[in-house]
C-alpha cells in the first residue's frame, strides 16, 4: 500500500508540475498547481514529515495558491499579448531547458544508490518522541537565537517593503493621531447663543 501510495502521489506531482506549465487557462494552471502541492504533501506524509506536509498544505495550498487564484481572477490581464511576447523568447527558452535537461542526466548517470541511507534517515527523529515534537524542540531549545533573529529579519524586510511602495497623496485625507490626541476641548467646540425665532 504504501509502494502504491508512492506511485500515486509521485505521478501526481509530476502531472500537476507538467499541466501547470502547458495550461492555456491560468485559471486551470493554479488549479494544477494545488494538486501538485497537495501530492508533495502526500509524500513528506510517507518519508513521515507530518509537520512538513502541514506547512506545504496550511501556506502554500492555503494561502500562496489561493492568492494565485484571486489574482488571476480578479485582474483583467490580456493573456493574448502575453503569449505573443513570450513567443519572442522561445528559442532561449528552449535552449536552457535542453541545458537544464541534460544536467539532470548526467547526474542521474551518476547517482548511486547508498547502503546506509535507509537507516540514516530513521535515525534523523528520536524514536521516544514524535518527529513534531523534536523540531519544536531543536528549533525552540538549541536554536532559539536564531530562530527569534531570523523572525526580525522578515519583519524588517515587511516594514522595508511598506515604507518603500507607500505613496502619500495630497488628496487622500488621513488620520493623524498625534493631532486627536492633542486636541483641546475648550477650543475645538464653539457654542453658539441661538435667540428664538432669528436662526443662525
Amino acid at each position: 500500500m504504501t509502494v502504491f501510495a508512492f506511485y500515486l502521489f509521485a505521478i501526481s506531482v509530476i502531472a500537476g508540475g507538467l499541466f501547470t506549465v502547458i495550461s492555456r487557462n491560468p485559471v486551470h494552471s493554479v488549479l494544477w498547481l494545488i494538486l501538485a502541492f497537495l501530492s508533495a504533501a502526500g509524500l513528506f506524509v510517507l518519508l513521515g514529515a507530518e509537520f512538513v506536509a502541514m506547512l506545504l498544505i496550511i501556506v502554500y495550498v492555503g494561502a500562496v495558491a489561493v492568492l494565485f487564484l484571486f489574482v488571476v481572477m480578479m485582474l483583467d490581464v490580456d493573456f493574448a499579448e502575453l503569449k505573443a511576447e513570450m513567443a519572442k523568447y522561445m528559442p532561449l527558452a528552449l535552449l536552457i531547458g535542453l541545458v537544464i535537461l541534460m544536467q539532470f542526466v548526467m547526474a542521474f548517470g551518476a547517482w548511486e544508490s547508498n547502503a546506509a541511507a535507509e537507516g540514516l534517515r530513521a535515525q534523523v527523529a528520536p524514536v521516544d518522541r514524535h518527529n513534531t515534537e523534536a523540531l519544536g524542540m531543536i528549533l525552540y531549545d538549541q536554536y532559539f537565537l536564531l530562530f527569534q533573529l531570523s523572525g526580525l529579519i522578515l519583519l524588517v524586510a515587511m516594514i522595508g517593503a511598506i515604507v518603500l511602495t507607500l505613496r502619500h497623496r495630497s488628496d487622500v485625507k488621513r488620520q493623524d493621531v498625534v493631532a486627536q490626541m492633542m486636541r483641546d476641548p475648550a477650543v475645538a467646540m464653539e457654542l453658539k447663543d441661538v435667540k428664538p425665532g432669528q436662526g443662525l
